[in-house]
């Protein structure tokens, strides 16, 4: 998977902050296809961050939006919501994968 971070307005994407991205993502890397693209983006809201996930795989984009008191709280909380996301993607898939299994074994009956 090709992660990305990028910094935005007053927001500092540095090396420690990367490494840091790349180690909470290895879960969700597992589980998707090497050219899976994650960009993830920084923001300085209020006295906050903010940061803003994006994971786009073969077919379809998933999205997180989480606000985090420093910088690596919310790359922490976005790498949760993707993996959940990711998930319940999988199952949905798989779900319907085994259920047109069973309906094409039930047709050769």
């Amino acid at each position: 998977m090709r992660i990305q971070l990028k910094g935005r307005g007053g927001a500092t994407a540095d090396d420690e902050l990367l490494s840091r991205m790349e180690k909470k993502l290895e879960k969700v890397a597992k589980q998707v296809s090497p050219l899976a693209e994650c960009t993830i983006e920084l923001r300085d809201v209020r006295g906050e961050q903010v940061a803003d996930g994006t994971l786009r795989l073969k077919g379809v984009v998933l999205r997180a939006h989480e606000t985090g008191s420093d910088a690596a709280q919310a790359i922490n909380l976005v790498a949760d919501d993707l993996a959940r996301q990711v998930k319940k993607h999988r199952d949905k898939r798989r779900g319907r994968r085994e259920a047109h299994r069973a309906s094409g074994q039930q047709q050769a009956v």
